[in-house]
């Protein structure tokens, strides 16, 4: 299915989507893109749906070809004192706060969402795989997120950062039971296993 070019003819649109809501440990990332209306890419779709070296190729592409990005993260540490949701939710903030054209309607990915600079919004469920600016959001996150978690396994290699990427995989749930949880684990979430 052809994913929606644009949500309205008349707003200049922000697509935005996050990454890494069910991780054991890195940050939570978000990323917004305003689209250029020439924008063509028929590769860029929800990021899930795409291997990781068509991501990785798929990134200058996007970033040269848009009228503007952004992407933000968020530690362990503020996901821990204000929950996942919200931390996903002002990571989009975030991003938002650092693009350099105001948009005029956010689309999010998902059902959830607070109000941004009075700038109005439309959750959409699955947007990833429905709408062109949330797919290259959620490809941008994911990109930034996984390269940050490949460095961090050169840390903390015991983990299997490079091919889990922070979610709770056998590899690395035995790994917390071994040598328990890193300064890059969330206090919050389960991490005893036994």
């Amino acid at each position: 299915m052809e994913l929606l070019q644009k949500w309205t003819d008349i707003y200049i649109e922000a697509g935005c989507d996050e990454v890494g809501r069910g991780c054991l440990s890195g940050p939570v990332v978000a990323a917004a893109v305003i689209l250029d209306d020439s924008f063509k890419q028929n590769l860029v779709n929800d990021s899930k749906k795409l291997t990781f070296k068509t991501r990785m190729e798929l990134d200058s592409y996007i970033k040269d070809n848009v009228k503007n990005y952004a992407i933000a993260e968020l530690p362990p540490s503020f996901i821990d004192e204000h929950n996942i949701l919200n931390a996903s939710i002002h990571a989009m903030h975030c991003a938002l706060d650092r693009l350099t054209i105001t948009p005029e309607l956010i689309l999010v990915d998902g059902n959830k969402f607070h109000p941004y600079n009075y700038i109005p919004h439309q959750c959409i469920i699955k947007g990833d795989s429905k709408v062109l600016s949330i797919a290259a959001a959620s490809i941008l996150a994911k990109n930034y997120r996984d390269t940050l978690m490949i460095e961090l396994h050169d840390e903390f290699p015991e983990y299997g950062w490079d091919t889990n990427f922070g979610y709770a995989t056998k590899k690395h749930q035995e790994a917390l039971i071994k040598h328990g949880p890193t300064k890059h684990h969330r206090q919050s979430f389960r991490l005893k296993y036994d």
